[in-house]
């Protein structure tokens, strides 16, 4: 009887990276992060190249293909890789797998043959450079890079092709995080000879080639530069050399690993490991060690910051005494400043001075050229040294209105602060009395309580002096503090939502093995996670906050919070709106993810329960939980994604209230007074108090 030449599987499931539960939520924060390196770096690279006429050279052309690549096959690997780290079950249909094996097998083979082009420019340039405009022509690049692309279109066509026509009848559960070759062979009930024949002499061919290209252009290359006479002009070309060669080996040495040995010989958790890195890591590195390392990228990113920078500081300022208007002219070096004959005296002190507290922080040790207008007159250029910061040194909180008659009612309302601190300093109490409560849900409520008890002490306190005073005065090293620690708790709260919605899903989910996969050392090594991603967004927000102000010193908020301080920048928050966009979709959009996911599962575990009674009780701890993870995320997402230019401060006062108030008194209610075991030690607590 003949064997029908179709699959009789119509999906597959990928067991993903690890089996371990404990390791799931690890690996999917650790991976999303280079996931998103990755692609930033790539594209940023791109875009350089494109915008940049400074770069639009072979070397570089080459190195944007490289970086097109590394996006293209990360995109195609990683996210599927993700939704295994979140779901209890990767399943992908067969269409879909063939889908990303043909584009994985594109972009891998291109990959390698890109290599071996970027290493024969560099030896044409380094062994040939009267030659290299001949040499490495527009025509010739266009041509290696079509034959690059071809390659990697062969080989996926012939790869996926002889895939096509193996019968899938085993098990479906493929051993691996991607639809990759030798997991897929190993599911076949029917030959697979050819698949291992066309494999083998395809993988030679496409690993050893470029491989043999490569090393022979760099031992020609580490030839011409142990000719070259100078010490430190060998070192910075063998210093440049050695990442290169480690990049490649990493990725010809990983890829060969897998391909260049029979299916029945390779280990597939060994072949893991070693694809991780071509796959994930060295998409990540390429950016950093072809292109972030090189001169002339360093130089035209500077120069490109720079100008978008002048486009914002491109200020006048009046000269009463003399009638003329000062501009920012260009900036100069020292060298060029000391040899200036017109230097700073000829302005007025007070002109100086205004014109020091507007230059932007980010040239605050470089030398400025003014040009001065007067009417009738040529303009003249002056040198001004720039070496002071902000001239502001206190600001005025108005408060959450500005109104008079609320001022009493608010104050008398806002008093809730007694609330919150003795309930979470209350239940903080609790749980350290009772042995009762030390298990890691209690353990993550009493660092939860903790995070509530200093947030909305960092805020509330100085809220309420301004309810009953005419102004509210902080000084600007009293305010950047207290930037500083709210954003340190408000990160942290984020974090700790996430992981205890994980330990929800555990106790759900997985309730045998819950004392195994939420350790101490777990637990204590998740809350470390916490504070310190509260530590490191904090310090960048708060270091990237040493901005100019202008005079008109009064912030439109209760407290000093990212959006309204930018709003009195006079100099550019071109970077900090990128990094307040950047950090906070990262901070609320990867731990709401986390929650999304968890309680997917625990909804799906409650369902399979029983007992109406059960699911009832079950339903009413969760919608309780979510409502405050609704209330939390609904205001922090309102408040922060979005550019400051878009958001309104007045709106976002009323959403930034119940993020730093509310929620911290009510989270002791919601996760804590509800909780049968939390009512079971007071009762005892107060009990033994009494009979004492």
């Amino acid at each position: 009887m003949a064997t029908v030449n179709h699959s009789i599987v119509t999906e597959f499931i990928l067991a993903g990276l690890t089996e371990k539960p404990e390791l799931q939520l690890l690996l999917f924060v650790f991976f999303l992060g280079v996931y998103v390196v990755t692609v930033m770096g790539n594209l940023g690279m791109i875009t350089l190249i494109g915008m940049s006429s400074h770069l639009h050279t072979p070397m570089y052309y080459f190195l944007s293909s490289l970086s097109f690549i590394d996006l293209c096959y990360s995109t195609v690997i990683i996210p599927k890789m993700l939704v295994n780290f979140v779901t209890e079950k990767n399943i992908i249909s067969y269409p879909e797998c063939m889908t990303q094996l043909y584009f994985f097998i594109f972009f891998i083979i291109s990959e390698g043959h890109i290599l071996a082009v970027m290493a024969y420019d560099r030896y044409v340039a380094i062994c040939k450079p009267l030659l290299y405009n001949v040499t490495m022509s527009y025509q010739v690049c266009s041509w290696l890079v079509v034959e690059v692309y071809m390659m990697g279109l062969i080989g996926a066509t012939v790869h996926t092709g002889c895939m096509l026509r193996v019968v899938f009848c085993k098990d479906k559960i493929i051993n691996h995080y991607f639809c990759d070759l030798f997991p897929l062979l190993e599911l076949s009930c029917s030959s697979t000879y050819i698949n291992e024949l066309v494999l083998l002499c395809l993988s030679a061919f496409n690993i050893l080639s470029p491989t043999l290209a490569i090393f022979g252009s760099y031992v020609s290359i580490i030839a011409s530069i142990l000719r070259i006479h100078s010490t430190e002009g060998r070192s910075k070309a063998f210093s440049t050399c050695s990442s290169r060669i480690l990049a490649v080996t990493v990725f010809c040495g990983s890829a060969a690993f897998m391909y260049l040995q029979p299916s029945n010989v390779s280990s597939m958790e060994q072949s893991k490991v070693s694809s991780v890195f071509y796959t994930t890591i060295v998409p990540m590195l390429n950016p950093l060690i072809y292109s972030l390392r090189n001169k002339d990228v360093k130089v035209v990113l500077n120069k490109l910051i720079e100008k978008r920078l002048l486009l914002y500081f491109n200020l006048m300022v009046r000269d009463n005494r003399s009638k003329s208007i000062l501009y920012f002219h260009r900036p100069v070096s020292r060298k060029e400043a000391v040899k200036e004959k017109r230097i700073t005296p000829h302005l007025k002190n007070h002109t100086k001075k205004s014109l020091k507290s507007i230059i932007p922080p980010v040239f605050k040790h470089t030398h400025w050229i003014f040009r001065s207008h007067r009417r009738g007159s040529k303009p003249a250029e002056r040198i001004i040294d720039h070496r002071t910061h902000s001239s502001v040194t206190e600001f005025i909180l108005s408060g959450l209105t500005e109104l008079p008659e609320p001022q009493l009612p608010l104050f008398l309302l806002f008093r809730i602060y007694m609330v919150t601190v003795v309930g979470n300093m209350g239940m903080i109490t609790l749980i350290g009395l009772s042995s009762y409560l030390h298990t890691p849900t209690c353990y993550f409520l009493s660092s939860l309580s903790f995070i509530d008890l200093c947030q909305s002490t960092v805020i509330t306190p100085k809220m309420l002096v301004k309810f009953v005073t005419e102004k509210n005065f902080i000084s600007y090293t009293e305010c950047m503090t207290q930037l500083y620690l709210f954003l340190v708790f408000a990160i942290a709260e984020i974090p700790m939502l996430a992981a205890m919605a994980y330990d929800c899903y555990v106790a759900f989910c997985n309730p045998l093995l819950y004392n195994v996969i939420m350790s101490y050392h777990i637990c204590f090594w998740l809350t470390v996670g916490v504070y310190t991603l509260g530590i490191i967004g904090s310090t960048i927000h708060t270091g990237f906050m040493q901005l100019f102000f202008s005079k008109a010193n009064v912030v439109n908020h209760y407290f000093c919070d990212l959006f309204p301080l930018l709003q009195l920048a006079c100099s550019s928050i071109y970077i900090n709106e990128l990094l307040v966009l950047g950090l906070s979709a990262f901070n609320i959009l990867t731990p709401a993810l986390t929650i999304f996911a968890s309680y997917r599962f625990n909804i799906s575990s409650i369902l399979h329960i029983r007992s109406t009674e059960g699911r009832s009780k079950a339903f009413s701890t969760c919608s309780s939980h979510i409502s405050a993870v609704t209330i939390f995320y609904g205001s922090a997402a309102f408040m922060f994604l979005q550019p400051s230019n878009v958001s309104s401060i007045d709106q976002s006062k009323v959403p930034s209230v119940f993020c730093t108030i509310i929620v911290s008194m009510l989270n002791p209610m919601i996760y804590s007074l509800r909780n049968k075991d939390v009512k079971f030690a007071l009762k005892k607590i107060i009990e033994s108090r009494a009979c004492s």
